[in-house]
């Protein structure tokens, strides 16, 4: 084809994706359409694969040229673990804190941890995550979060999952009650589901019980920990669609409303933009008001707490 001109019309149809929540994703073939006095099909097919984090960049971004203004780290080895050296060296800092920019994501593997990670990445957030299967979360997520995996209530575990921590989301129960400390730790924030568990009844109410006391203990730990936090008491996850609704932040809103996943995970990253003095409680669904101002709407609903103490 060297030598050749480019014919006036070129028609070309980008790669589509797709999502599920089970981190699998698709690519349609491409294909670029050339129309001139004798009309080709040229048909190409994608070889490389690449990680959903940078598949989700291009698409929203334009390109993956893009990607390193997200700042991804040196790629770690393909099981995501760092280098034995690396592991000694951080054992023998000491205890004091360097730069605390990264946000502690639990529960990675699960569809809201996903959603807020994904949402971090494009904010340009530094991120460490808790998973369960760091393989998998690797081909997800790139080299774009550190991974780790452990136990929760292993102190030294902790300490070293922590490190350069300054904040931490937990979507989901049963990971802050079993923290000993969060020492280090600047701002946490805490998705909870305790209105839905104590408004259901009869044998939802059964089901729910175990949920309920990890949820009531998750957040009894975040208030006694010394350090600020802010609960969001959302109405019942769905997995619908989020931005097509807006919110409702009254008294009594999670207990008998609803709202997206998307949504929750939305308002947990938006949440690391204010940290209440000690701590700061409210309950949200979606419903009529639209926030176009995040910053803005949690200081409000910061105001209103405290106009009622």
């Amino acid at each position: 084809m060297a030598g050749t001109c480019l014919p006036s019309c070129l028609l070309s149809q980008g790669p589509s994706l797709l999502f599920s929540s089970s981190n699998q994703f698709s690519e349609a073939k491409c294909r670029i359409v050339i129309t001139s006095e004798k009309r080709c099909l040229v048909r190409c097919f994608a070889k490389k694969k690449i990680s959903l984090a940078d598949q989700i960049l291009d698409y929203i971004e334009g390109g993956p040229k893009l990607r390193k203004w997200y700042g991804a780290p040196k790629l770690l080895p393909k099981d995501g673990s760092s280098s034995g050296d690396d592991d000694e060296a951080e054992e023998e800092e000491d205890d004091v804190d360097g730069d605390k920019d990264a946000v502690f994501v639990t529960d990675g593997d699960s569809d809201l941890g996903q959603m807020i990670i994904l949402q971090l990445i494009v904010k340009g957030t530094k991120v460490k995550a808790l998973v369960k299967d760091k393989r998998k979360a690797l081909e997800a997520f790139g080299a774009y979060v550190e991974l780790t995996t452990g136990d929760a209530s292993d102190e030294r575990f902790l300490k070293k999952a922590f490190r350069g921590v300054g904040a931490i989301i937990s979507p989901t129960e049963g990971f802050l009650s079993n923290v000993k400390s969060l020492r280090g730790v600047k701002h946490a924030v805490l998705l909870s589901q305790l209105s839905v568990y104590e408004s259901s009844g009869g044998i939802q109410a059964m089901m729910n019980n175990k949920a309920k006391k990890l949820a009531e203990g998750d957040e009894k730990a975040v208030i006694s920990s010394n350090v600020p936090y802010t609960i969001i008491r959302t109405g019942k996850l769905e997995n619908s669609p989020g931005g097509n609704q807006g919110f409702n932040f009254r008294t009594g809103a999670a207990a008998k409303g609803s709202i997206s996943k998307e949504d929750a995970a939305r308002i947990c990253v938006e949440a690391l933009s204010v940290v209440p003095p000690a701590g700061l409680i409210f309950e949200v669904s979606n419903g009529e008001e639209v926030v176009s101002d995040w910053e803005g709407q949690l200081m409000k609903v910061m105001q209103t707490q405290s106009e009622k103490k």
